[in-house]
């Protein structure tokens, strides 16, 4: 398998793990946490990414910060795991959460700023191409912010949804764009 197949099957998990997070679909959860694991798959076949752009300072920043948001997003996605297995223990899910909010180490790096990383990493790596693919790499910048914005300020999921879908469709028509030779790729 290609490396860009594995960057398009990451794409491909991480919009359907927002398919479920936007609750759109019926609530179908049990036995499986599907949300969560489509959304940990593709978050590490994301990682790909680092992989299929050209090689420059930007992107070295890029890949680092894309890197770290995938470990993030692996802490965030155990500790959903963890409160998913509560069921309806609701005592055992607030007891969970008042833990981890207060202990920084983990709330920072793993709920609050990390998984965002991940994000701004693939926006990073997309803005390398915004003099020659300007449309592409505005949808995955764009759509970036408007993910977190979505979930975090206007706590809806319906635009959530729609945001990572331009995300997603922005790395995948820059993942397939039409490489110059004489500019490395770019």
């Amino acid at each position: 398998m290609k490396t860009k197949h594995i960057c398009l099957l990451g794409l491909l998990f991480f919009l359907i793990s927002y398919l479920f997070f936007s609750k759109i679909l019926p609530n179908f959860q049990k036995p499986i946490d599907f949300a969560h694991w489509f959304n940990l798959v593709g978050a590490c076949l994301l990682l790909s990414f680092n992989d299929v752009f050209p090689k420059c300072k930007l992107n070295l920043i890029a890949s680092v910060l894309t890197t770290f948001g995938v470990i993030a997003h692996i802490g965030l996605c155990t500790i959903d795991f963890m409160m998913w297995s509560f069921g309806n223990n609701d005592l055992a899910r607030e007891a969970l959460s008042k833990q981890i909010s207060d202990t920084p180490s983990i709330l920072y790096p793993f709920v609050i700023v990390g998984p965002s990383l991940l994000f701004v990493g693939l926006a990073i790596h997309a803005f390398t191409f915004i003099k020659t693919e300007t449309v592409k790499s505005l949808m995955v910048i764009v759509g970036s912010a408007a993910v977190g914005f979505s979930f975090f300020a206007l706590k809806n999921g319906v635009l959530m949804l729609l945001s990572c879908l331009v995300f997603v469709l922005g790395l995948g028509l820059l993942l397939y764009r039409k490489e110059n030779p004489e500019t490395n790729g770019v």
